[in-house]
């Protein structure tokens, strides 16, 4: 009877560790995949502190005007209707204008492109407009740009005598920068210097814009209002990089 025991044969079956799921095929050969509540990484348990994320950079003030190209658009309306006034009536002209404002509203929408400058355009051709249809005159729709300018030249200037001169003001919020500039007289000064010829840029405007309102001639005024938009305009902007530039190449010998 012990020996049968002895020559039984073990009924005990080697246990086989199950294999990888990546190594494991399916039918026809095809890997399977992981099951859904497979172990995921462990995240990183040192105790660190966890590292923010990065903050996204503050729009300058000419990439909220919508850049160049918004600036431009703007006044495009401006343009067809001093065409336009030349070619037909007043009417034909105010409409054609706030056509023009619409149109590049809903352009820059589709682009997906900054709405603001295209909005303001849009509200001072509607202002413009307003003005002339109410006076019956064309040259009323340039009055409320006289005025604009005007206001500026008197801003422009009381900015150099409270030492916040709007060129050092406008130039550092377009690039992004903050007030650090002021602690430095040389460069106040040199803003200040940048100020005048905005100052002198906006004045000459009312005063040749100013005369030919004063003398009706509307064909002239619209010629006026073209002519010393965008030429003047790039001079003064000319004359402040490199007043500004050569602020700032000297700004370490004033500093000093």
């Amino acid at each position: 009877m012990n020996d049968h025991q002895h020559d039984a044969p073990t009924t005990r079956m080697p246990r086989v560790t199950d294999p990888d799921p990546q190594d494991r095929t399916a039918p026809l050969g095809r890997p399977v995949t992981a099951p859904a509540h497979a172990a995921a990484p462990e995240p990183d348990r040192t105790g660190g502190p966890a590292e923010p994320a990065p903050e996204a950079p503050t729009p300058t003030l000419l990439e909220q005007m919508g850049g160049v190209t918004g600036i431009v658009a703007s006044s495009i309306p401006v343009v067809v209707f001093v065409l336009v006034n030349v070619l037909a009536d007043l009417t034909t002209a105010l409409y054609a204008a706030v056509g023009a404002g619409v149109l590049v509203l809903v352009w820059r929408l589709v682009r997906r492109d900054p709405v603001m400058p295209a909005i303001s355009g849009l509200l001072g051709v509607g202002v413009c407009a307003l003005v002339a249809s109410r006076t019956g005159e064309a040259r009323g729709f340039y009055l409320p740009g006289l005025l604009y300018s005007g206001a500026l030249g008197v801003v422009a200037l009381v900015s150099i005598v409270a030492r916040w001169p709007l060129a050092g003001v406008i130039w550092h919020g377009i690039n992004g920068h903050g007030t650090e500039w002021r602690a430095n007289p040389h460069l106040v000064r040199a803003y200040g210097w940048a100020t005048a010829v905005w100052a002198a840029t906006f004045l000459a405007k009312v005063v040749v814009q100013g005369g030919l309102y004063l003398a009706d001639s509307e064909t002239w005024l619209g010629v006026a209002r073209l002519a010393m938009g965008y030429p003047l305009t790039g001079v003064a902007i000319l004359a402040t990089i490199l007043i500004v530039r050569r602020a700032e190449r000297s700004r370490p010998a004033a500093t000093a």
